[in-house]
């Protein structure tokens, strides 16, 4: 896309679609849309400073556009495509351009259940009490230096795309830098990604433990003594599920909280599991 290139939003030329497309470059305003234009699909755009804060798109979809410095606090996405494979038509499966949003806020950002979030990558933007939950179609995805604070509900996030990976002339996704400092992580899952390259909240919530596999090992005959054998049960299978997953994502690392020793274990034997696995070897949690 040039960069001079003058910004238009036209109907598509498929009558029988209600998407307007955007194309060019826009600066430093507010974005609007025609009355009555629920959707919008942006194609080789480029929006730097634009406020879309508050907005309600029935469609949003982007397809190699960049968002630099953009504001989303309060939108709200009905459908949502962040890095779509083509713009409203039909993907060649050979090209699937990159769209990035950079510097970009998203603060109670209302984000439609399951986002296609296709080959995007966000680098430097908050995610501030957006409503991420039951995003699993993150598998191109990548995040580097971005911020995310409350809750983060059944998230998966990639260190490798899988499938084809030549349209995206990649073979791993970049995943560096972020913060999850403020963040409560519920369900969140992190597959071949460095974790100790992110930031972590910290105990005694959270714990980033290396020798997941020998942690539990060493803990096992702590459950064994317990009295009840429905409580020893759910706790072996708690241990073998999070030691089992640590191996195959993250050479046996994995960030650790008390409910991933067994959500249906009474408070304190979950706080007292937890923290007989975080003291059993070194403790990489960083500080």
């Amino acid at each position: 896309m040039s960069r001079s290139e003058r910004f238009s939003l036209r109907p598509s030329p498929e009558e029988w679609r209600r998407d307007w497309i955007a194309r060019g470059e826009l600066r430093d305003q507010r974005f609007e849309l025609p009355p009555g234009v629920p959707s919008v699909i942006f194609d080789h755009a480029r929006l730097v400073n634009v406020d879309f804060s508050g907005m309600r798109f029935a469609d949003f979809s982007s397809h190699a556009s960049e968002f630099e410095g953009c504001d989303f606090s309060g939108t709200a996405f009905e459908h949502l495509s962040m890095g779509a494979t083509a713009a409203g038509g039909t993907w060649d499966r050979v090209n699937w351009p990159q769209s990035i949003f950079r510097d970009c806020v998203f603060r109670r950002t209302r984000f439609a259940p399951l986002t296609f979030f296709g080959n995007v990558r966000f680098e430097r933007c908050v995610f501030d009490r957006s409503r991420l939950r039951q995003q699993t179609f993150t598998l191109e995805a990548e995040f580097v230096g971005c911020v995310f604070s409350g809750r983060l509900r059944e998230i998966n996030f990639w260190g490798r795309p899988t499938g084809n990976q030549a349209p995206l002339g990649r073979e791993r996704n970049a995943f560096t830098g972020n913060d999850f400092t403020a963040a409560e992580l519920d369900g969140v899952a992190f597959t071949h990604i460095d974790l100790h390259a992110q930031r972590w909240p910290g105990p005694p919530g959270y714990a980033l433990l290396d020798r997941v596999t020998a942690r539990v090992r060493a803990v096992l005959p702590l459950v064994e003594a317990w009295p009840d054998a429905k409580h020893q049960e759910e706790a072996r299978f708690n241990l073998e599920f999070l030691a089992g997953r640590a191996v195959e994502r993250n050479d046996d690392h994995a960030v650790v909280s008390p409910p991933d020793m067994g959500r249906r274990l009474p408070p304190a034997l979950r706080e007292e599991l937890f923290e007989a696995l975080r003291g059993t070897s070194s403790n990489t949690f960083p500080g």
